[in-house]
C-alpha cells in the first residue's frame, strides 16, 4: 500500500539550521537527533481517504520509541523535502507538519551552481514540545 523510509538528516539546509537558530558545533553535536522522511510513495491505485496524513502521524507517534529502541537516543525533530513544481505538501500540513522555507537547488553536495536540483519546500515536525531548544543546546 505504502512505503516510509527514514534516515539521517541533511548535514545543511539553510531553513532548517535557520528555524533551530544552531551553530556549527551545534549541529555536529546534536544532528543525530533530527531525522530524515527520504522517502514516502502511496501506490497510485491505492484510495483510501486521509491515508498520507494518518501514516504520517503514526510515524511521528511510534518512530521516536522505534529509533531509541534500535539506536540509543530519542530523535526530537523530522524532516522532509517536496519537490514544489510537483507537489504542494498538502499531506504534511494535514499531519501537522510546519513548512519552513526553501531550499536553493544546490543538492546534496552543495554545489556552488544554484538550480541544479529542483527546489523543494522544507517540512519540520517537532516531535517534542521544546525541540528546537533542546537541539540548540
Amino acid at each position: 500500500m505504502a512505503v516510509l523510509g527514514f534516515g539521517a538528516a541533511a548535514w545543511q539546509s539553510a531553513p532548517r539550521d535557520e528555524w533551530i537558530g544552531w551553530s556549527r558545533k551545534q549541529r555536529q553535536r546534536n544532528l543525530s537527533a533530527v531525522l530524515n522522511n527520504a522517502r514516502f510513495l502511496i501506490l497510485p491505485w491505492v484510495r483510501v481517504a486521509h491515508l498520507a496524513s494518518t501514516l504520517l502521524a503514526l510515524a511521528a507517534r511510534t518512530l521516536p520509541a522505534h529509533w531509541q529502541a534500535r539506536d540509543g537516543y530519542r530523535a526530537l525533530l523530522l524532516e522532509t523535502f517536496v519537490e514544489a513544481e510537483r507537489c504542494s505538501g498538502t499531506c504534511y500540513q494535514a499531519a501537522n507538519w510546519v513548512c519552513i522555507g526553501a531550499t536553493q537547488g544546490r543538492g546534496k553536495r552543495g554545489d556552488h551552481r544554484l538550480g541544479q536540483v529542483p527546489v523543494k519546500t522544507v517540512w519540520l515536525y517537532p516531535l517534542v514540545a521544546d525541540s528546537r531548544a533542546r537541539l540548540w543546546r
